[in-house]
């Protein structure tokens, strides 16, 4: 008998939450097999089998655990009983399969099974048929027979046009509500931990948001004419956030403050840009985090956020992953979002947030033309970050974005230097 205990999910974490059993009590597991998931608040952690027997658990879901706390035992005199079973259904299974072919067969020459017709009928008007001792197949059966008036097929027209326009004109659902019914549910250590946080900084920091807007224009032309070569070459596509990415780490060099966090009464600079891409999983939302981003390239950029975003969503994110950035993108254009004001991710000084792409009339040369805009918004907290810094910060993000071969490498090959094609 061996007793499996929390893990130490990372530094400083005393306590996390036993979020889903993969396994039932008294299952058969083997050695390595993932038997829990525990979410702390910052990541989500699977628990593994340490030995192969009989699993007993010993906590709830839902359970605020202390780590190191025992969550289960196994048994492990039962190992091996789980492959004997197995071993035994797959002999089995083919003379059973045979047995239930033949009985199939013989009872389909003795009798044709009694298909009841399939009506849209009600729980009501079902109930009454049952309490006169009536069939949904008397119910057809006295339609056959009835003398159909001039009333029944005016009725028959109307109710055909309303139902013709009910598929035709989605309707707001009633599947749900109208029970008065509540339902409670305890905050994940992720929720709880990142509500703390938010408020944290709203009481703590002098944070202000200012906002500006790019035209798409110039990337959109780049992607259209070099994405199939780019993810023919890399093996990855060429995305917008890329872009953002390496913009923001070239404006970073010009305003270091804004790269650049509080440490009591010392102001801490960082000569490197570790840039973290906000992600939604189906925990919440995750910022994983690119390091060195300063000297990855469009494609490098493209691999590691693609790899970091399937890890977010499929709950593998490790704690490590998520530490130490020093500056974050958030993306809300992709959930529809015209314009927002982020919210710092602490200890770091400022927050880009991008929208969504909507094509807008803009005065270019003195004539109106129509062109992808998109705006984007910086929050940053003043403590650190004056205002001529923030609006210079954003206005050099927006130009390299919206002449990237010039403000990045100066000269008409820059595009391809830029893609690394």
């Amino acid at each position: 008998m061996i007793e499996i205990k929390v893990p130490s999910p990372g530094e400083s974490i005393v306590q996390v939450q036993l979020a889903t059993w993969l396994v039932a009590d008294g299952d058969i597991v083997e050695k390595d097999q993932e038997i829990a998931e525990i979410d702390s608040d910052k990541a989500t952690l699977s628990v593994s089998a340490e030995e192969s027997g009989q699993i007993k658990l010993m906590a709830e879901e839902g359970d605020t655990i202390d780590v190191g706390s025992i969550i289960c035992s196994i048994d492990t005199s039962k190992a091996g009983e789980k492959k004997i079973v197995e071993a035994i259904a797959a002999e089995t299974k083919p003379v059973a399969e045979k047995a239930t072919e033949k009985n199939e067969i013989v009872e389909n020459k003795i009798q044709q099974p009694n298909i009841e017709p399939a009506l849209n009928i009600s729980p009501l008007a079902a109930k009454l048929l049952k309490e006169n001792n009536m069939t949904e197949s008397d119910f057809v059966n006295f339609f056959k027979q009835y003398r159909v008036g001039k009333k029944d097929v005016g009725f028959f027209l109307s109710e055909k046009e309303n139902l013709k326009a009910d598929t035709q004109t989605p309707q707001q659902s009633n599947s749900w509500g109208g029970t008065r019914e509540l339902e409670r549910k305890k905050m994940s250590l992720l929720r709880k931990k990142l509500s703390e946080r938010l408020v944290a900084v709203k009481q703590e920091t002098a944070m202000l948001t200012t906002f500006n807007e790019v035209n798409m224009t110039p990337i959109m032309e780049i992607r259209k004419k070099f994405k199939e070569v780019f993810k023919e070459k890399h093996g990855v596509s060429l995305g917008f956030m890329s872009f953002f990415t390496k913009a923001v780490t070239e404006a970073l060099q010009y305003f270091p403050a804004v790269n650049a966090q509080l440490d009591g009464n010392e102001i801490v600079y960082h000569d490197y840009a570790d840039i973290g891409i906000a992600v939604s999983s189906p925990k919440g939302l995750v910022v994983p985090v690119l390091r060195n981003a300063e000297q990855m390239s469009l494609m490098e950029i493209e691999a590691n956020i693609k790899e970091l975003a399937i890890k977010a969503r499929n709950g593998k994110i490790t704690i490590d992953e998520m530490m130490g950035g020093t500056y974050t993108i958030t993306n809300g254009g992709v959930f529809g979002s015209m314009l927002s004001t982020p919210i710092i991710n602490p200890p770091q000084s400022a927050i880009l947030g991008m929208h969504n792409i909507v094509e807008r009339p803009i005065a270019v040369n003195g004539i109106v033309e129509i062109h992808p805009m998109m705006y984007v918004a910086m929050s940053y907290d003043h403590r650190i970050i004056d205002g001529k810094e923030s609006v210079g910060f954003l206005v050099k993000v927006k130009e390299m974005l919206e002449d990237p071969a010039r403000m990045l490498f100066g000269g008409k090959e820059g595009v391809e230097v830029l893609l690394g094609i």
